[in-house]
């Protein structure tokens, strides 16, 4: 996907995102890191066509914004999953949407289930799990279309953290099993740096740093590495937070 000098503003406001370009190549992993209100939502929804930018262009395999279409996946910062549905039957609504899901689709919802620890809960209700549990459902629907690109806004946010840690494991290992290209939106600076191969700092709308994450395989001992810490410290360096401890 590429953003090429992208601009939006909402009626009566300031640009909120401002002349951005950014490209997440393919199998990569980029976060989006910044204060509340600094557009990297805005600039998640516009690259998922939620949006249309007012100058500017998203080009996504080659197409232009009007012709993105199934090969995207978004998880929202909250599950939204259907109370009335099963689990197995909301991680095939995107099918559903189209057809009738076959068996086929149906035992690949079930291996999706099963990659993510949640065989056994397929035939229950959503107000049967707790939130990580969820969580993974939303992931689930979110890969069931096998998409090239992956846009996450926050869906970690909500969570304990030895359940955010979990879900920052499963995410890493099926979109690198799959290839698939993701552009994932938190405040979380450490959730950053453990997941992403490049972080963009965002800024007034607008890219203010892009900075390139060199980490071997990431394990729990990542996160205790010296190397991890500096990378933490960089971004945080971006962010002007070092000014404000000071």
């Amino acid at each position: 996907m590429s953003l090429q000098q992208v601009r939006f503003a909402f009626p009566g406001w300031g640009p909120t995102v401002d002349g951005v370009d950014l490209e997440v190549e393919q199998g990569a992993f980029h976060c989006l890191v910044g204060r509340s209100g600094c557009g990297k939502t805005t600039l998640l929804k516009l690259a998922a066509g939620l949006l249309v930018p007012d100058s500017g262009r998203v080009v996504f395999h080659g197409r232009t914004h009007d012709a993105i279409g199934p090969g995207i996946g978004f998880v929202f910062q909250s599950p939204n999953l259907l109370e009335w549905h099963r689990v197995i039957d909301n991680v095939l609504l995107p099918v559903s949407l189209h057809h009738r899901p076959t068996e086929a689709e149906r035992a690949q919802a079930l291996q999706l289930l099963d990659q993510l620890g949640l065989a056994a809960h397929a035939q229950k209700y959503p107000r049967q799990l707790s939130g990580g549990q969820q969580s993974r459902v939303a992931l689930a629907r979110a890969l069931i279309l096998q998409p090239a690109l992956l846009l996450l806004d926050e869906p970690f946010a909500a969570l304990d953290a030895i359940t955010r840690e979990e879900l920052q494991r499963d995410l890493l290992q099926m979109c690198r099993d799959r290839r698939t290209s993701v552009l994932f939106v938190t405040h979380d600076i450490a959730e950053a740096v453990y997941l992403a191969d490049r972080v963009d700092v965002i800024d007034a709308g607008r890219i203010a740093q892009e900075i390139s994450i060199a980490l071997p395989a990431r394990t729990g001992a990542t996160r205790y590495s010296a190397a991890f810490v500096q990378y933490c410290a960089q971004v945080r360096a971006a962010l002007h937070l070092e000014a404000v401890d000071a």
